[in-house]
């Protein structure tokens, strides 16, 4: 930037002050020349008049401005209003200079002008107004009215004794004539005294604006006080002085709106209505120490105007003093009356409500510490209430409390939990609210302190707590309560840590057979009998079902844990359960795991499941400590069970059919279907993937498909006029699945196979242990027309009056039986009362595992009709047993057998 360019930037004026500008070099121009005599008389008093007109002409000027920058809508308003004064005042000016110049030289005491600088004080009177929300009722309006009537008569009674009374005396004018000289002054003063209430508001609020605003009416009206004592006292130039000091006003005023840039409040709100305060009092007493000064001094009477103007202004007062006593009494009553439900309050709730000093003394009490604590309100009142007080919590209540005094916010709350004393000496926990509680009227300060009894509250969340660690049927703590006990003690010991996993055998058959409430008993009395066998501070934690675990915590060798288990086994398989009059025996299973190092206390419960899971595998009845190669197994049967349900998915299975003959007559009467699975092309054998399918939830669809398929082929083979039948082995978890029956049904429905060529197989020990719903699932199979049969007959230990109450149609010898056959006298006497047994009580028998002509004699010898095995055939494909089988010269199917022919017709 050039130094030419700067200079004329550093001059530079903005563009709205320039007006102002000129008009204060004007009136400064203006002054001097009054001051050096230059003009005079009609001359002068004519200019003073225009220079008036131009200050106004300003006003306009930053009033038609002022909008344009306004932050909010009400100043927008107020200077709508101010543009309306200072229209009025411009014109009065102009009407006063003209009148002056061609209507008379002398002054007239009322002029055309006087219509338009009446109007001018009202529209300032209205600008005031614009940031006011003024009241909807007449009352407000009334005490406001009022108010401003006393302080406007108490100015006018000074003013008459320090100025008017000697001028109105002096012009030997009558009173009614005086006050018209008077007109502006009067009207001044009651604009001053009403918009007196809102120049303080708008001092306390920084609203400069508005307060400029004030300070130019106070010029405005002293200019007009000027202008009649100078009119009155005939002094031939009264319009000049009078005529500078408006503009000054005027100028003052137009300048507002630059003056008091940024200084108004931010938001866009009206505020309330407010009386004058103290001011009618004030006032009122200046102006009676003005009169009995007056009047000590010896001067004139201030007839008749005073006595007037103070018989009314007093008239006024008293109605106002009235209207206040009344809102006095009124407030009392509602201060009363608040009090009254206050203690009303205070005395129907719960909750103990008390008034203290600031030191704590109890100055009132309701009726709470009666039927809480048992305290009677002379227990406690003149007492410190920190009496009452724990010791232990006493000093954070002290601190709390001073530390709430010492704050300046009167709405500060403050809440302080500690424990209370009752009269019989036991501690209730409570929750106190302390806020500050003053009377109204008389300006003391106290404590409002309501507290309230959380013991039921503090006992709830402990029953709370306690349930959600505890087992509600055992009273022992639960599976989340010994893991998170693990978590800590694990994270934290530095000795060994062992988790010893407890699970009862067969108890899940007993439930079925003695109903839950019964099972429920059993546990009580088996969670019992393992609190008792363990050291005081071992923790016993029912996991879930029937099974429990103990945490030790001091496992210092790895012998006493599993003495441990050993000791638990003894006492849960020692003795009976009585259950419904009933004595029931029960084995258990034990796992153990041992901390180790990097172990964390999930890993120590999974390694204990595991060993659990190993000993019940292995038979159950037997304590079992976690090794390395257990999780590794785990794992296999984790990796097993998600190939499955591949497996299930891509239909990787099939089914193999092992032929069932009739020893007597050579004849193949069925086949039995076994599900086969290659896995990756390699046969993985059947025992080791069924009992993973019945842990993953598998066996069920597993089960389902292979009914389907087997029925489906055995179908086709009778189409083409092998009148074979279909045996297929069942799983416990098959029967017990829903809807199985309807299962059974729809795939006979689908493959059209006649109901009773399936026959569906059931081991010895299910149904020896089954439940009354197992039983009338397999009734309801009998009811389709489906055969029963029961799987490895022999096993079971089932008595000859359980078998004659099993619905079923066929008995399978065991194949352990047959294998002693020839070899050991008593497997061979056995096979032979089966065998019987079975005849006597028309029941279809069928030897399994026949793989020797010696056992294949024997069981013809002994009366068995059926059998099946490697002598026959192994399982094959449809494919290998329809190639294996053979057309005899009579047309019936027939299997060669060492010189023999087993025929199928």
């Amino acid at each position: 930037m050039t130094g030419e360019g700067a200079e004329r930037r550093r001059w530079h004026v903005p563009a709205p002050v320039r007006p102002f500008g000129a008009l204060v070099a004007l009136a400064l121009i203006y002054a001097l020349a009054l001051g050096l005599g230059w003009g005079g008389g009609l001359s002068g008093a004519w200019l003073a008049a225009w220079a008036a007109a131009a200050a106004a002409s300003s006003l306009m000027y930053a009033a038609v401005r002022a909008p344009q920058t306004a932050a909010g809508k009400i100043d927008r308003d107020m200077w709508r209003w101010f543009g309306v004064a200072a229209l009025a005042w411009c014109a009065g000016a102009t009407v006063n200079a003209v009148s002056r110049l061609v209507i008379s030289r002398a002054v007239v005491t009322v002029s055309p002008a006087d219509l338009f600088l009446l109007v001018a004080p009202i529209a300032i009177t209205a600008g005031f107004l614009a940031p006011i929300r003024l009241p909807r009722s007449a009352r407000p309006w009334l005490r406001y009215l009022a108010d401003t009537y006393v302080c406007a008569c108490a100015l006018f009674v000074v003013g008459w004794v320090a100025i008017f009374d000697r001028l109105y005396h002096a012009s030997g004018e009558g009173w009614g004539q005086f006050l018209i000289e008077l007109r502006y002054p009067v009207l001044d003063a009651a604009l001053v005294c009403a918009l007196f209430p809102m120049a303080l508001v708008a001092v306390r609020a920084n609203h400069r604006p508005a307060a400029l605003a004030y300070c130019a009416l106070l010029v405005l009206s002293a200019a007009d006080v000027v202008y009649a004592v100078l009119r009155l006292n005939d002094d031939a130039t009264h319009g000049i002085p009078a005529d500078v000091v408006r503009a000054a006003g005027l100028l003052l005023l137009a300048a507002v709106p630059w003056l008091g840039r940024g200084e108004g409040p931010a938001e866009d709100t009206r505020r309330p209505l407010v009386g004058p305060g103290l001011a009618p009092a004030a006032t009122a007493a200046a102006a009676a120490i003005f009169v009995a000064g007056h009047t000590l001094t010896g001067a004139r009477g201030l007839r008749p105007i005073v006595p007037i103007v103070a018989g009314s202004a007093v008239l006024v007062l008293l109605a106002r003093l009235a209207e206040l006593v009344r809102e006095n009494d009124r407030l009392a009553r509602a201060a009363a009356s608040g009090e009254e439900h206050f203690r009303a309050l205070a005395e129907s709730i719960n909750d103990v409500v008390l008034i203290c000093g600031l030191d704590g003394v109890v100055q009132y009490v309701s009726a709470g510490p009666r039927r809480s604590y048992h305290y009677t309100a002379e227990d406690l009142l003149g007492r410190p209430v920190y009496d009452v007080v724990h010791p232990e919590d006493l000093p954070r209540v002290v601190d709390a409390v001073t530390a709430f005094l010492d704050t300046d916010c009167e709405l500060d709350v403050a809440r302080i939990a500690c424990r209370i004393r009752a009269t019989d000496g036991t501690w209730l926990p409570t929750e106190s609210t302390i806020s500050r509680y003053g009377r109204a009227g008389d300006g003391t300060d106290q404590l409002l302190v309501t507290t309230r009894d959380f013991s039921e509250q503090v006992a709830l969340e402990r029953q709370v707590a306690h349930l959600t660690f505890h087992d509600g049927l055992t009273g022992l703590p639960n599976r989340a309560y010994l893991e998170e006990r693990a978590r800590e003690k694990v994270g934290r010991s530095q000795g060994p840590v062992a988790v010893v996993f407890v699970d009862l055998d067969g108890f899940t058959a007993v439930n079925d057979s003695i109903g839950h409430a019964g099972g429920d008993q059993l546990l009580a009395q088996a969670a019992r009998r393992i609190r008792a066998g363990v050291l005081a501070d071992d923790t016993v934690a029912r996991w879930g079902g029937d099974e429990f675990a103990v945490l030790m915590e001091s496992a210092a060798e790895v012998q006493t844990v599993v003495d441990l288990g050993e000791r638990l086994l003894r006492a849960l398989a020692g003795e009976p359960y009585r259950v419904a009059d009933r004595g029931i025996v029960l084995t258990a299973s034990v796992g153990i795991a041992f901390t180790e190092d990097g172990i964390e206390g999930a890993e120590l419960i999974r390694n204990a499941d595991i060993a659990l899971s190993r000993a019940k595998n292995l038979g159950g009845g037997r304590v079992e400590v976690f090794a390395a190669k257990m999780h590794a197994d785990v794992m296999r049967r984790l990796e097993l069970g998600s190939d499955l349900q591949r497996a299930l998915t891509e239909q990787q299975f099939a089914v193999e059919f092992q032929p069932v003959v009739e020893l007597a007559t050579s004849r193949v009467t069925g086949v039995e279907a076994l599900v086969r699975w290659w896995r990756d092309g390699v046969s993985v054998p059947p025992e080791e993937f069924i009992g993973t399918a019945e842990e993953s939830g598998l066996m069920v669809p597993l089960g389902n498909w292979v009914l389907r398929e087997a029925c489906a082929q055995v179908a086709r083979w009778r189409e083409n006029g092998w009148e074979i039948g279909l045996s297929i082995n069942l799983r416990p978890r098959e029967i017990a699945a829903a809807h199985f029956v309807d299962s059974v049904a729809a795939a006979l429905a689908d493959s059209g196979l006649p109901p009773g060529a399936l026959t569906l197989e059931v081991k010895e020990e299910v149904l020896v242990d089954g439940s009354d719903e197992l039983i009338e699932r397999l009734s309801a199979l009998r009811d389709l027309g489906v055969r029963l049969a029961i799987d490895d007959f022999g096993t079971g230990y089932a008595s000859l009056a359980f078998l004659r109450q099993l619905p079923v149609d066929v008995i399978k010898i065991d194949p352990s039986f047959v294998s002693g056959l020839g070899r050991d006298e008593t497997l061979t006497l056995l096979t032979r009362t089966i065998a019987r047994v079975g005849r006597d009580l028309g029941l279809t028998v069928v030897a399994e595992g026949v793989e020797r002509p010696e056992q294949l004699e024997l069981l013809r010898e002994m009366g068995c009709p059926r059998g099946q095995g490697y002598l026959v055939s192994r399982p094959m494909a449809p494919s290998g047993i329809e190639a294996l089988v053979q057309l005899n010269p009579r047309g019936e199917a027939s299997i060669p057998l060492h010189g023999s022919v087993i025929s199928a017709s």
